[in-house]
């Protein structure tokens, strides 16, 4: 067994994150009660350090600081140090991150903040050079031993300011909302739109996989030609560029550039997830084969390096192997031509192994730049021919790379991400008809179901070596409701649907606040933060009360639950100067705001052909639509008394008043025009 000379608190915890600070000679300790009486009984300041398993610079950071006995013993002596996994403790990363917003006006990880024993912050950053970490800390200290009161006065305007921005967005006077508004956000987003590269003007580029999703549907309804084609841009870029991994499939977290090449290497779940549904909704839109091709890669790459042997989908792999960002991923050129042969050429014109790839120390990144028809056309080579070559390149290169020391797993598995990614699997179903995407992502259900639902019906946030534990956040609960929701409209089961509706109540009992018509981001019996949190913003992954919103507008249709719509027309009229002056950042709200100022359908199906001419429909892309089918006769209010033996009638209702039934698919999708 391997010997180390520190050993601290964290070596008893799960999150790889925390576990790789075990043995640094800080004194660290996991967030939680204990660590937060030490600090009161022995009157010292919290230092509080937040990062995730895959990050870089979380990375730098410890090898300069956090493993130098020198800077420790600063640490140790001055403050109770606390190591937070953000992924797992996502609610007190949106506390300490409001409050470093809210000093510097930036954010990041590492994540560094300094708070009064009770939990009150008053200093923090992000990544510091060792020098300046320990000259920042020493000052610190010294000025809360000689200014107590000063800094405490501090803390509590800090605190305030973290509970008012929180409560901003829903405290705004209601507006009516129509479709208007929603025209003057999109006019005024198009001014951000880099319609050469895709994505946002500028670098870095995110992929915000919400903000594609809600541009899509809103071209598709209103039949803007523009932003499809900006959409459709973006989508090509990115699948073409370094951020994707042309050889594995799946994408990087972001590029550090303005057009896609070079990216931060590390993998996330939750980008993966999301941009499932995205290239499958984009090809039912377009047929482009690309996004088919991104589609089947990228799951490919999930079910190969995130899943587990239960059932579960791991969080992320690392960008550094080795101590090299990127390393597992480039290639040196004379390696390429050892692997390829008489092949390296063509495969050098195709993944641009010249000036274009080359990123730094002899490496290149992969990359594409034309689609598969104009390179095959300038090559003399039939489409087909190419796309076999191109097969058995990444084949043959996966398995040399396989070879190579791999990146960091972060094996913990998050209950809100693989919600995520059962949703994105059921849009890949449903845009191919691929049975196994269904399987994988009804297996993930049930290992959720067994594993991180309690007795009681709540659920768990984080599960690893078969210990589930933290109470879950909003975001578990309304990520898994959306991804039950999408299993019941694509299967019919309604074993779904009764689940979906429990999470729903338990919502209800734990995170609702009635008076303000919100949703907490933790549960009432959370109690050691300085504030109960708000989500509203969308970000790269949508904010949980703009998907609980979502959720409702669905669940009150298909349950016949009139409070609900209500619920959500008052929290959507909340927010509508927000959509019209930071529209990228309520892309999740304005998806439902569509749909409830535009044509929204709920399409019935009843009869023994149902799920068969279910099936052909949701090939179709139609945002605009809910579905909901049944062999026989049902008592959900859209199926009730409509079953006729022998039949299969297709409804097409609106706000639950419904047209003829018809019994063609292709008479159907007339009518399901926006």
């Amino acid at each position: 067994m391997e010997k180390h000379e520190y050993t601290n608190e964290l070596i008893h915890e799960t999150s790889p994150y925390l576990l790789q600070h075990a043995h640094n000679p800080v004194h660290w300790m996991p967030w939680g009660e204990k660590t937060l009486l030490r600090a009161k009984r022995e009157n010292k300041l919290l230092l509080i350090s937040i990062g995730y398993a895959a990050c870089h610079w979380c990375h730098v950071m410890e090898h300069e600081s956090f493993e130098d006995p020198d800077v420790a013993r600063v640490m140790n002596t001055h403050f109770v140090c606390i190591k937070v996994d953000r992924e797992e403790r996502p609610d007190v990363d949106h506390i300490y991150m409001s409050a470093v917003q809210l000093m510097t006006q930036r954010g990041g990880w590492p994540l560094n903040a300094i708070a009064l024993p009770d939990g009150r912050p008053i200093w923090g950053g992000t990544y510091f050079q060792k020098e300046v970490w320990v000259n920042a800390l020493e000052q610190i200290h010294a000025f809360h031993q000689q200014n107590p009161e000063k800094t405490e006065e501090y803390a509590e305007r800090l605190s305030q300011g973290i509970r008012e921005s929180n409560l901003t967005p829903i405290n705004q006077t209601p507006q009516t909302l129509d479709t208007s508004q929603l025209k003057h956000a999109v006019s005024h987003w198009k001014s951000n739109f880099d319609r050469l590269e895709g994505g946002s003007k500028g670098a870095p580029k995110f992929m915000m996989p919400n903000n594609l999703q809600f541009l899509l549907h809103w071209a598709h309804q209103m039949n803007d030609q523009e932003t499809l084609s900006y959409v459709e841009t973006t989508l090509e870029k990115m699948a073409r560029g370094g951020l994707y991994d042309q050889v594995g499939g799946g994408f990087a977290r972001y590029s550090t550039d303005s057009y896609w090449k070079v990216p931060h290497f590390e993998k996330m779940l939750y980008d993966n997830a999301q941009l499932l549904s995205v290239y499958a909704q984009a090809f039912q839109k377009t047929k482009n084969p690309l996004y088919q091709e991104v589609v089947q890669q990228t799951i490919a790459f999930i079910e190969r390096e995130l899943l587990s042997p239960e059932g579960g989908f791991h969080s992320s792999l690392d960008a550094d192997s080795e101590g090299e960002e990127g390393k597992f991923y480039v290639w040196q050129k004379q390696e390429l031509q050892k692997l390829l042969g008489p092949e390296f050429p063509l495969f050098a014109n195709y993944y641009q192994v010249n000036e274009n790839g080359h990123w730094e120390n002899g490496n290149y990144i992969l990359l594409r730049r034309q689609a598969d028809e104009t390179f095959a056309t300038k090559h003399h080579l039939p489409v087909d021919e190419l796309k076999l070559r191109v097969r058995n390149w990444q084949k043959h290169l996966l398995h040399a790379r396989e070879q190579r020391i791999r990146p960091g797993l972060d094996d913990k598995i998050l209950t809100s991400w693989n919600a995520l990614t059962i949703s994105g699997l059921v849009a890949a179903y449903r845009a191919f008809g691929e049975a196994d995407y269904l399987r994988l992502a009804e297996k993930n259900f049930q290992f959720l179901k067994e594993r991180q639902l309690t007795a009681t019906g709540n659920l768990r946030h984080s599960y690893k070596n078969k210990t589930s534990k933290i109470d879950g956040f909003m975001e578990d609960y309304a990520l898994l409701i959306q991804a039950l929701v999408d299993l019941f409209e694509t299967t019919g089961n309604n074993s779904y649907l009764d689940d979906a509706q429990q999470l729903t109540n338990k919502t209800f009992e734990h995170f609702y606040d009635s008076e303000k018509n919100i949703f907490y981001f933790t549960a009432e019996s959370q109690t050691n933060l300085i504030t109960r949190s708000v989500e509203v913003h969308d970000n790269v992954i949508p904010a949980s009360n703009s998907v609980m919103t979502n959720n409702l507008f669905r669940m009150g249709h298909l349950t016949g639950k009139q409070d609900y719509l209500i619920m959500v027309e008052r929290m959507l009229e909340k927010l509508v100067e927000d959509f019209q002056t930071y529209p990228s950042g309520y892309s999740n709200w304005m998806q439902v705001a569509l749909n409830f100022t535009g044509k929204h359908y709920e399409v019935a199906l009843v009869g023994e052909q149902a799920f068969k001419k279910l099936k052909v429909l949701q090939m179709h892309y139609l945002p605009q639509c809910l579905f909901c089918a049944s062999l026989t006769d049902s008592q959900l209010p859209l199926l009730k008394n409509r079953f006729t033996k022998s039949k299969t009638w297709l409804y097409v209702c609106q706000n639950n008043s419904c047209q003829l039934p018809l019994e063609s698919v292709s008479e159907t999708l007339k009518r399901l025009q926006p």
